[in-house]
């Protein structure tokens, strides 16, 4: 079982434009599309597709239209009831695969919402081999909230089965700098490559994606600061996996993108998948950016099977592995 778990999910309307987006002018979409999202809702849409057993963890009222979605498309999850709707964000794919998002803050939640949120996850992870926290937090929610729920599973405990879930994070900016200052140490995150670069300080997210070694650097020194393995997406040009025992570059054939909404998310599933395989590093590395790849090849937010990946033609490259006395 894999728990994920989405502070501020979201109902994703996809609008496919029929030609580049004519700022100030009057447009006809080709076609649309309404998908319940959040990162961490479509890492477990991403799940589901592949066969694994999956649970979206996140807040939100049965009647509100996100949750009437996740039940349409019969996504197992678990939610806590909060006063605000949760938010709509739009999406604009043009063409040639350019992506302009708009994103709502998201409702407002308060202390009570925030030690709910944190009990109901405990209670759902007891037993998860993997909990995936992604995503932006809403309004309310402290910075350090993800470093909060870390602790909170940790200290619960072992689950029925006797062991502890490993935990991944896919956040940006101040959440995901406080959980690296906090020093609670995680099994793996994922950010792209803009992230990677505000994470650590190095480059940036164009330096990064065209020089795998600097995105090795910068993500070993996440390595170095307590995060067991780091997956950085690097968009177009594949992804690299840093752990304490090296790091590994991959890439996949180049495609025609139709939309590359929730790519890093399919991504992260990719990797996971392999992981619940017991694939080793070069086999989750394929997985994820044929994953990945597999995601910006169809329309909308649409998660890709298994099935429909093809690791077989990744290219994974051993990158200069971390020395031993670091």
């Amino acid at each position: 079982m894999i728990v994920t778990f989405t502070a501020n999910p979201s109902l994703d309307r996809t609008i496919e434009l029929g030609s580049a987006l004519d700022r100030g002018g009057v447009q006809r979409a080709f076609a649309t599309q309404e998908q319940p999202g959040g990162k961490g809702v479509n890492v477990s849409r991403a799940l589901m597709a592949s066969g694994l057993e999956t649970i979206a963890v996140l807040p939100g009222t049965s009647a509100d239209p996100m949750l009437v979605a996740l039940r349409a498309e019969k996504i197992p999850h678990a939610s806590l009831a909060i006063a605000g709707r949760i938010r709509s964000n739009i999406t604009l794919t043009e063409p040639d695969g350019t992506t302009t998002k708009i994103n709502e803050p998201g409702p407002a939640l308060d202390e009570s919402d925030e030690i709910a949120l944190i009990d109901l996850v405990v209670s759902r992870a007891r037993d998860a081999a993997w909990l995936v926290l992604a995503g932006s937090l809403p309004p309310g929610l402290p910075v350090d909230f993800y470093a909060r729920v870390v602790t909170a599973v940790r200290n619960a405990g072992p689950g029925a089965e006797g062991t502890t879930p490993r935990i991944a994070v896919d956040s940006s900016g101040a959440p995901m700098a406080a959980l690296i200052a906090s020093g609670v140490g995680v099994d793996l995150i994922k950010p792209n490559a803009e992230e990677l670069a505000e994470i650590t300080g190095i480059g940036d997210g164009h330096t990064l994606e065209s020089d795998p070694l600097a995105a090795y650097s910068a993500a070993q020194s996440l390595v170095e600061r307590g995060c067991a393995a780091v997956l950085a997406t690097l968009g177009a040009k594949g992804a690299v996996l840093v752990t304490a025992e090296g790091g590994w570059m991959a890439t996949m054939p180049p495609i025609v993108p139709v939309s590359t909404v929730g790519a890093g998310d399919s991504s992260l599933a990719g990797y996971l998948v392999s992981d619940e395989a017991g694939g080793t590093p070069h086999q989750r590395l394929a997985q994820a950016v044929a994953h990945g790849s597999a995601a910006a090849s169809l329309p909308g937010s649409t998660m890709p099977a298994t099935a429909q990946t093809r690791p077989e033609t990744a290219t994974v490259t051993v990158l200069t592995p971390i020395s031993a006395d670091r």
